[in-house]
């Protein structure tokens, strides 16, 4: 018997003795048993009283704001719902609910603290859909204030329609109606100056973790303010390149194959 005759026998057993079973995909959310839609072909669970996306947006809204020890599980031990919980709670009620002062003073401590971002890096922390870092950069060259931004405003940034739309939305039926304005925070940013082609210093690509500042944003932040321009990309007009981390990354490789000045701290870019 050929290997061909053997393969053909199994198949035909195979057939036989099995049936392919179908593949249906669940209806229902696991967690609130809301009924899931498809979204771009994918199955999404759109209740907002969710109790598993309330506890996915907290976790991305502490991992944004960069408050360290709100995890996942620190997040169902202290019973937080929504932001204003965070805020909520005092020093001697998160001690006791995770039955430690020690992490209860630092977990408050770490809190508190974070009331003090400004509006570039709080708004991506809000899990709006299509506003990210990238967008929130743009918005932050037209405004000062989160109650600046009006359609007019998200054209001349430059947001796309999905994205204004998205945005907009949000502002009137989660941000206001969810009493997320009454939240701690100053909700403001110092309004980016455009910079010119022709007035420029240079061309920077952040390359890697950074040392002198918590987030790629903030960076970016400063260096506009300088007077340069930041790309995320190492593109052709890039003349310095920002490598903090110190590891020998791609872009490092590219660099110095090209020629451009890179610089291990970006207080060395504008003291230059």
């Amino acid at each position: 018997m050929t290997n061909g005759q053997s393969f053909d026998i199994i198949v035909s057993y195979l057939g036989e003795r099995e049936t392919l079973r179908e593949i249906v995909p669940p209806t229902n959310c696991p967690t609130c048993n809301s009924e899931l839609e498809f979204v771009n072909d994918q199955l999404f669970c759109l209740n907002g009283l969710c109790s598993a996306r309330s506890a996915k947006r907290l976790e991305h809204f502490a991992k944004t704001l960069k408050i360290k020890g709100l995890g996942p599980s620190t997040i169902d031990r202290l019973g937080l719902e929504d932001y204003d919980d965070i805020y909520y709670l005092s020093q001697v009620t998160i001690s006791s609910l995770l039955d430690s002062e020690k992490l209860g003073t630092k977990l408050h401590t770490e809190i508190q603290n974070s009331k003090s971002v400004n509006l570039i890096t709080l708004l991506p922390a809000f899990s709006i859909p299509l506003i990210g870092s990238s967008a929130t950069n743009k918005l932050a060259k037209h405004i000062s204030s989160i109650y600046e931004i009006t359609p007019e405003i998200c054209i001349e940034a430059g947001l796309g329609p999905k994205a204004a739309s998205s945005l907009l939305t949000w502002l009137e039926n989660t941000f206001f109606t969810n009493g997320y304005d009454k939240l701690p925070f100053s909700f403001t940013c110092d309004k980016q100056a455009e910079v010119s082609l022709t007035d420029t210093k240079g061309t920077v690509c952040i390359s890697g973790k950074l040392k002198s500042y918590p987030t790629k944003a903030a960076a970016k932040q400063v260096l506009e303010k300088y007077g340069f321009i930041v790309k995320d990309s190492l593109t052709k007009d890039v003349t310095i390149l920002l490598n903090e981390s110190g590891i020998a990354s791609s872009k490092t490789k590219k660099a110095e194959e090209l020629g451009i000045k890179i610089f291990n701290n970006l207080k060395h870019i504008i003291e230059e």
